[in-house]
């Protein structure tokens, strides 16, 4: 496949989500961009960091698909794309499943372990 424009190329997760998500500073980005698009002068107000540093975890989240940049002027905003938390979370479901069912079984065996030493004391 030849090499796409810069624009195409960004459509392509380079980044893994998991790892993307891994830090809290990221995830609390994306919970910073749920609902607006914000330049990152902005965006780096909300943190203890450098913009450096806060344009760096942008890279990582738009690496992953996670974030949208868009030039508007000088300023590059970012805003939040859900789809790949979508597929994971579609991902996820199975296990979840696997931890409902082990979640019961334990719960069993507690009410079971409380009605006997309950009912010899």
């Amino acid at each position: 496949m030849s090499r796409l424009n810069n624009q195409s190329r960004a459509a392509e997760p380079t980044q893994d989500v998991f790892q993307a998500i891994a830090d809290p500073t990221r995830r609390s980005l994306l919970q910073l961009l749920v609902d607006q698009e914000l330049p990152v002068n902005v965006i780096s107000g909300h943190y203890p960091m450098s913009r450096t540093a806060v344009s760096k975890h942008l890279r990582i989240l738009a690496e992953a698909g996670l974030v949208k940049e868009r030039k508007v002027g000088r300023e590059t905003r970012y805003r939040l794309d859900a789809e790949p938390l979508r597929e994971l979370k579609r991902w996820l479901a199975y296990y979840e499943r696997f931890w409902e069912n082990k979640l019961g079984a334990l719960k069993r065996l507690v009410e079971e372990d409380e009605d006997e030493n309950g009912g010899s004391s």
